[in-house]
Parts: structure tokens; sequence; C-alpha cells
């Protein structure tokens, strides 16, 4: 190829997946767990995305690079069978200053104190979730992801992703009501 072809390639390739990378490295977060893999993590992923790009042919690139992430993820994991997976995000890679995407600025400082405590006790709980449900909420909530793509992603039946989001839903809403229950 060119080097006018590669140069329209790549720029084909950032204007395509470029706009997806807040919400891919949202997911990689979430599966992996600690800042620095997520960011291995996503790298990888562009680097096969784009290494694959010109056999891409799907209408929607955001599922595409989602399950490639998705793979590179489940293949680290499979790499560190011998490491046990943290249970939370590291309290110093995750400033509490950070504005997630289910938050919203507020007026008063009262209310963007209840909001952050929200987030933050929100974030924690989605992140003890086992990872089928975990990965499932923060694909459809966080990643916007139709019923349909989430499939793709993940590799089974929409009916499967529906219960899976079901049962998570339900563990959150239940784990959210105790920890509210403890607060007062």
């Amino acid at each position: 190829m060119s080097a006018d072809g590669n140069a329209e390639r790549a720029q084909r390739f950032r204007d395509a997946a470029l706009p997806h990378l807040d919400d891919v490295y949202t997911l990689a977060r979430y599966l992996m767990r600690d800042a620095a893999d997520a960011e291995d993590a996503v790298q990888e992923c562009y680097l096969r995305a784009l290494r694959h790009f010109d056999s891409y042919r799907g209408p929607a690139m955001k599922p595409w690079l989602l399950a490639i992430l998705r793979n590179v993820c489940k293949g680290e994991f499979a790499r560190r069978t011998s490491q046990p997976m943290p249970a939370e995000p590291k309290d110093d890679e995750q400033s509490a200053d950070e504005l997630q995407p289910w938050q919203e600025p507020q007026l008063s400082p009262e209310a963007e104190l209840l909001r952050r405590c929200d987030g933050e006790t929100i974030r924690r709980l989605v992140a003890a979730l086992p990872e089928p449900f975990r990965e499932a909420v923060v694909l459809r909530d966080i990643n916007d992801l139709s019923y349909r793509d989430i499939a793709e992603v993940v590799g089974v039946p929409v009916g499967t992703v529906m219960s899976r989001l079901a049962r998570a839903r339900s563990m959150l809403r239940a784990r959210w009501n105790v920890e509210e229950g403890s607060a007062t």
C-alpha cells in the first residue's frame, strides 16, 4: 500500500474508532480493575482493530471495538491465572473529583457532596458484581449499547443479556438498599 493509502487508512480508522475511546476505556477499567492494565488493554485493542480495519465490514464500530477489548481482557486474565483479581479498584487511582457518566454537575455544595458519595457507592457496587453481570451493566448502562450489540460483543443470546441485566440490577438494588440501611 502506498504512503498516501496508509495515511488515508489511518485517518479513516481514527475517524471511526477514536470517538469510542472513552467507552472502550470504561469497559476496560471495569474488566481489568486496574488503571494501568486497562490502559494496556485499550492500547492492545486499538492495535488489533487497526491491524484488522481493512476486514471490518460491520455497521457499528463501537460494538466491534468492545468485542475486541473483551477478548484482549479475557486473554490477559487467562495469562494471569496464578494472580488473583483485585476485588475493587485501588483508591489512589480514582479521584473523588472524577465526574462519572451517571453524574451531573450540581448547584449546591451539599448536593454535590451527596452526588459524589452516591457515585462512589455505585462504582463500588458495580465493581463488586460478578464479572458477567458487571460486564452487562457497563455495556448497557454506561456504554449505552443495545441488547443486540451486547449479545454480539459477549457472544450470548439476547435473552441471556436481558436476564443478566435484570439480575445485575436486582443485585445492585439489594446491595444499595443494604448500604442505605446501614448508613441511617
